[in-house]
């Protein structure tokens, strides 16, 4: 299924392409990862021969979408190495996945003068649901901050998780820095408290081997649209435990075992927390981007990832007119790279570089708290995924010199 050359043009036609008149080097995968031709095959393929609604209907094109639907969700349950495949619960992404913990798992359990703790570093939806979530409860939100070298400070860590921390909600790997974080070092910390460990995996998903049972994370949210899937559909996975005990977070459709005038009893899980008709195609096809990487291999994913890291992060750290953020090292750096040019704002590099057909993001990359703590408003962002090139890598430095001469009226 997988194309296993370094030569993905044929799997991925998006990026065998001109813009602005450059062959593209797609940069931007932390925002979004591009689908390669079995993805999009497979979501024409359902819609064109197996369309119907699922758990609901008893005739074969029910049927065949029900199968298709729960073989997806024994895909991700493998992926991730969950213990049972009634731990995954289809969400539209990773941000709904950490909303529902936080509306469900949050409301029940966080009084007031509870602690609830969080990295500066995390993207805006694994703050937000938790500080609005503190303030509602009158509860306690708390930010581990950084070591001067951008990774997580654990002594930090270990003084702000307390006997009052009821949740720890930490990224596993974070998409400006590139640091990848020691979920199973936290979990432990937070087990010896009694708080549980939400881990965000928008990030790590895509990128590396993930076992959910070996980090003992107790919830884990990630969203398919970086990982190749379809955009609109995501997993969460939680202990089951813990998702039984759980209220639901939407009320109709198929997470209900039966419902009276005066109560309602729920079905158990997974399905209590998918109401109302899912992204099924998208599930579905989210499923044959799994066997996509699985072909590969994610050991070869993050190796590929981290030649190319090697490759590239040193030349930006060479030239003398950038900044780069995160560890120096290029060992502790997934394939997301922030990184700032004197005297120029990110938006005017990221629209430089997109002239010399470089695609990169530009802004706070949703982590605005992060952005105070480095003493900057914005950084540009290259971010890389297996089917990128040293060729890619060295059409963005290139690309950075071409900016920097254009702007310094044709002297470097």
């Amino acid at each position: 299924m997988a194309n296993n050359t370094n030569n993905y043009t044929t799997d991925f036609p998006i990026l065998d392409q001109k813009v602005n008149g450059e062959r593209l080097a797609y940069l931007d995968n932390a925002a979004t990862a591009q689908k390669p031709r079995q993805v999009v095959q497979r979501l024409v393929e359902f819609y064109e021969h197996d369309n119907a609604n699922v758990h609901r209907g008893v005739h074969t094109l029910a049927e065949r979408a029900t199968a298709q639907y729960e073989e997806a969700r024994k895909k991700m349950q493998h992926f991730i190495n969950a213990a049972d495949n009634r731990e995954i619960i289809f969400t539209k992404g990773c941000t709904d996945g950490l909303n529902l913990v936080a509306s469900t798992y949050g409301e029940e359990n966080i009084q007031a003068g509870d602690e609830i703790v969080i990295s500066i570093m995390e993207h805006h939806s694994n703050l937000i649901p938790w500080q609005q979530l503190a303030i509602k409860k009158h509860a306690t939100l708390k930010y581990i901050e950084l070591t001067p070298e951008g990774t997580l400070d654990m002594a930090d860590a270990a003084k702000k998780i307390t006997d009052k921390t009821k949740i720890v909600a930490i990224a596993h790997a974070s998409n400006v820095l590139g640091t990848v974080n020691p979920l199973k070092e936290l979990a432990k910390l937070a087990h010896q408290h009694g708080a549980v460990l939400v881990g965000d995996g928008a990030q790590s998903v895509p990128h590396m081997p993930v076992d959910v049972q070996d980090l003992d994370v107790d919830f884990y949210a990630f969203s398919g649209h970086k990982m190749m899937g379809p955009t609109g559909i995501g997993v969460l996975y939680g202990k089951k435990e813990l998702l039984r005990k759980m209220p639901p977070y939407q009320y109709g459709g198929e997470m209900i075992s039966s419902v009276h005038r005066d109560r309602t009893e729920f079905a158990d899980i997974p399905f209590k927390f998918e109401a109302g008709t899912q992204n099924i195609a998208g599930a579905i096809a989210l499923g044959t981007a799994v066997d996509y990487l699985e072909k590969i291999g994610m050991d070869k994913v993050a190796a590929k990832e981290q030649e190319l890291v090697d490759y590239v992060l040193p030349k930006l750290e060479a030239l003398p007119y950038v900044t780069v953020y995160g560890p120096q090292d290029p060992k502790q750096h997934t394939g997301v790279i922030a990184f700032n040019m004197a005297n120029l704002h990110p938006h005017d590099v990221a629209t430089a570089l997109d002239a010399e057909g470089v695609a990169v993001r530009a802004g706070h990359h949703c982590a605005q708290p992060l952005m105070e703590a480095l003493g900057v408003s914005a950084t540009s962002r290259a971010s890389f995924y297996f089917y990128n090139t040293k060729q890619d890598a060295d059409q963005l430095i290139n690309a950075i010199k071409a900016t920097k001469e254009f702007f310094d009226g044709g002297t470097i």
